[in-house]
C-alpha cells in the first residue's frame, strides 16, 4: 500500500535538492518514503496508480487537519487507514509491518538510517526488509525531528502502533527508548491526527523490579491519561509472554550435545510462548477491533504454560536424546548481583552490568503469566491463549533449519 505522494521514492537530503509543490503530492503516490532533512527530491520515475485511490487522496488534500483528524479511522476501508509504525526493524516490529501490510493497511515505518542489531543493515537493506511499506528514516529519540519528519510526509495519522523497545534493557537506554521515544511517538501521531495508539509493552512489568518495566508503566500510564483527557483518543495496550526466540537459545548447544541449564529444580516459572507472526496478528487486530479499545491485553500463545523443565525435556524429546540438565542454583546469581550493587557505589558506571544481572535473576525465577491480584501468584489458567504455532513446532524448525532470523543480539542477557 503507499501513500498519497508524487513519486516512487523520496529523500530529504539537501537544499540542493530539486524541490516540489502539493499539486504533485495528489497526482501519484509513493512506493517507499525516505525522510532525512530539509528538503525533497524525486529519485525514481512515478509508479501506476488507480483512479479509485487518486480520488481518495484528491479528498484528503482538500481536507483541514482538525477535520481529518476528527473523522473516525474505523469506518475507512483498510487500504485508507494510514498508520505510523515505530520499532518497525525491531525483531516483532517487522513482523508487524509485514502483518498489517498484507491486510491492506496503509503503512508508514519509521526506521533508523542504520536499523538492526549494533546497526549492522543500511538503508537499501531495511528497505528491502519492510517491503510493501512506506519507509520513512528519521530519529524517534528527537521529537523535533520525528515532527518535521511526519509534517514532511504531507498526509493525516490514523493510528500510530509502537513495538519501541531498549534493545539492551540498560538503565538510561531503558528510559531513553521505552519511555521517552514512545512518548515521541505518541505526541508526533496525535499532532498529525492520530486518535488510537497501539502499544507493544511486556506482561512482566505487572511486577516491576527493572528499570525498563517501571519506563513503560510510566509510559502506559501517561497513554491512559491521555485517553481519559480526550474523549477522541483511543488505546491498546498489548502486554505478550515470552517470545519464542527467547527461548531458543540453548537449541544449538543441546544439538551440539551440551545439557540444557536451567535454576533450580528447572521449576521456578512458567510462560505460555507467543509466535512472533501470532503477536504481530493479534497486534493488528488491535487496529479496528473495537473490544479491544482503552483495554490492557495480557496475551499469551497456545497450549499449556511451560516451565524451563518441560521445555528442556521437549527439546531433547524431539532430538531422540536422552535428557541432560545443568541446574543452577538460584543463589548463585543473588550473590553475583550482590557484588554488583556493592561495586556501583564506587563504580556508578557499572549500574548496566548490575541491571543485566537482575534483568537476568528476574527471567529466570519470574513466571511470564498473569500475576492474580488476589492470591499474588501466577496464574497460566487467567492467561489468554492467541495464535496456532505452538513452541514445539518453532523448536523443531530451528533445529532443522538452525536460528537464522532469531539472532538475540544485544538482548541476550534476557
Amino acid at each position: 500500500m503507499s501513500l498519497g505522494l508524487s513519486f516512487n521514492v523520496f529523500t530529504l537530503n539537501s537544499p540542493k535538492c530539486q524541490s516540489y509543490n502539493r499539486t504533485r503530492l495528489s497526482s501519484q503516490f509513493v512506493n517507499q518514503i525516505q525522510v532525512n532533512s530539509l528538503s525533497y527530491a524525486a529519485l525514481a520515475s512515478p509508479i501506476d496508480f488507480s483512479k479509485k485511490r487518486l480520488n481518495f487522496f484528491r479528498a484528503l488534500a482538500a481536507k483541514t487537519p482538525l477535520e481529518i483528524g476528527k473523522s473516525s479511522f474505523r469506518e475507512k476501508k483498510p487500504e485508507d487507514v494510514n498508520i505510523l509504525v515505530v520499532g518497525s526493524t525491531g525483531y516483532i516490529g517487522k513482523f508487524v509491518v509485514k502483518e498489517l501490510v498484507d491486510r491492506g493497511f496503509t503503512v508508514i515505518a519509521v526506521a533508523r538510517e542504520r536499523s538492526g542489531i549494533k546497526g549492522k543493515n543500511d538503508k537499501d537493506e531495511t528497505l528491502n526488509q519492510l517491503k510493501g511499506a512506506n519507509v520513512c528514516f528519521s530519529d524517534v529519540t528527537n521529537l523535533e525531528n520525528l515532527e518535521k519528519s511526519v509534517e514532511d510526509l504531507g498526509v493525516s495519522i490514523d493510528v500510530v502502533v509502537s513495538c519501541l523497545a531498549s534493545r539492551s534493557g540498560g538503565v538510561k537506554d531503558s528510559w531513553k527508548i521505552d519511555y521517552e521515544a514512545t512518548k515521541n511517538s505518541l505526541d508526533a501521531g496525535k499532532n498529525h491526527g492520530a486518535s488510537h495508539f497501539v502499544l507493544l509493552s511486556a506482561i512482566c512489568v505487572q511486577k516491576p523490579l527493572l528499570e525498563f518495566q517501571r519506563a513503560k508503566l510510566k509510559f502506559e500510564a501517561e497513554l491512559m491519561r491521555e485517553a481519559e483527557e480526550d474523549g477522541g483518543f483511543t488505546y491498546s495496550i498489548v502486554r505478550p509472554t515470552a517470545f519464542f526466540k527467547s527461548l531458543g537459545g540453548q537449541v544449538e548447544l543441546v544439538k551440539d550435545g551440551k545439557p540444557y541449564v536451567m535454576f533450580g529444580d528447572g521449576k521456578l516459572c512458567a510462560c505460555k510462548p507467543i509466535s512472533e507472526e501470532d503477536l504481530a496478528s493479534f497486534i493488528a487486530d488491535c487496529v479496528l477491533s473495537e473490544d479491544k479499545i482503552n483495554q490492557i491485553l495480557p496475551i499469551g500463545g497456545p497450549g499449556k504454560a511451560l516451565t524451563p523443565l518441560e521445555q528442556g525435556e521437549m527439546l531433547f524429546r524431539l532430538l531422540g536424546k536422552e535428557p541432560k540438565f545443568l541446574k543452577v542454583p538460584i543463589g548463585i546469581m543473588d550473590f553475583a548481583i550482590g557484588v554488583l550493587d556493592f561495586l556501583v557505589k564506587i563504580f556508578p558506571s557499572m549500574e548496566d552490568a548490575a541491571e543485566f544481572g537482575k534483568i537476568g535473576r528476574y527471567y529466570a525465577a519470574e513466571s511470564m503469566l498473569i500475576l492474580d491480584p488476589e492470591t499474588g501468584e501466577y496464574s497460566a489458567e487467567k492467561t489468554p491463549s492467541y495464535g496456532e504455532e505452538t513452541l514445539e513446532e518453532f523448536f523443531d524448525k530451528v533445529l532443522r533449519e538452525g536460528m537464522a532470523g532469531q539472532e538475540l543480539g544485544e538482548q541476550a542477557i534476557f
